[in-house]
């Protein structure tokens, strides 16, 4: 495991994982892949019941780290969406359970650590939003069906094509959100550890009920190339439109 992925044990087989990229958890090709494996490897772990996502920091993940990304290359463009698609299927299709603890802001990439969670608890500070339209970039495979899959189309609607983001208070309205406490990471790993007493196979087999549908077009999809888009994620707006978010 890197240092910008870090366990905590709870007890009870309950497992923190903390996402540790400082200073807002921009998304990066190494952070998504690690947390890929490490997901992946916690899903075969017998001892892990339950997993709890968490972050250290104000932020809980930013997305992209936009002066970084304007300078991509056509490499580091396929680079970072392999990571999107890899890293969030990895926890989709985590046949545990999975709980989000929002301390903050989770916006364009860093959301879907929350959609692609089964049990979501912000703090009332916590803001959730999809800011990809506003710097002119669309959305991987992978983002896009679990987006499809989690939200309500009217969420889908407002997040994706006004770019804007919503308060704790009304993504807890709307579904996105299961619970609002100050006490997030508390709250989560309680709920975690009622989770992890549900029995395993039984979770997993119904896990892949709802979402075997989602996971096999995504698979089906990275197979046939999605990984690296010809001509590469970004187009002819997305460099100004992200130097005009950065101001």
């Amino acid at each position: 495991m890197t240092s910008i992925l870090t366990r905590i044990k709870h007890g009870d087989g309950v497992v923190e994982l903390s996402l540790n990229r400082a200073p807002v958890n921009a998304l990066s090709a190494e952070l998504l892949m690690s947390f890929a494996r490490e997901i992946n490897a916690m899903s075969q772990d017998p001892e892990v019941k339950a997993i709890v996502l968490s972050s250290p920091f104000k932020v809980f993940s930013a997305g992209l780290d936009l002066k970084e990304a304007q300078r991509f290359n056509l490499s580091q463009q396929h680079a970072i969406v392999e990571g999107l698609n890899v890293g969030f299927l990895s926890l989709f299709a985590c046949p545990k359970p999975t709980i989000c603890a929002l301390n903050g802001a989770a916006i364009a990439g860093g959301l879907f650590f929350v959609l692609a969670a089964d049990f979501r608890v912000a703090a009332p500070q916590a803001k959730l939003g999809l800011a990809e339209v506003r710097v002119g970039a669309s959305f991987p495979v992978g983002p896009m069906e679990i987006a499809r899959a989690t939200l309500d189309p009217n969420t889908l609607r407002r997040l994706m094509l006004t770019g804007q983001p919503m308060d704790a208070e009304t993504a807890h309205r709307v579904g996105v959100i299961d619970e609002i406490d100050p006490d997030v990471l508390v709250r989560a790993v309680r709920e975690a550890k009622a989770m992890a007493q549900i029995p395993p196979r039984t979770y997993a087999t119904v896990k892949q009920q709802i979402r075997g549908g989602t996971i096999s077009l995504i698979e089906q999809e990275i197979a046939g190339g999605a990984n690296a888009p010809v001509g590469g994620w970004f187009n002819e707006e997305t460099k100004a439109a992200m130097k005009r978010m950065i101001g």
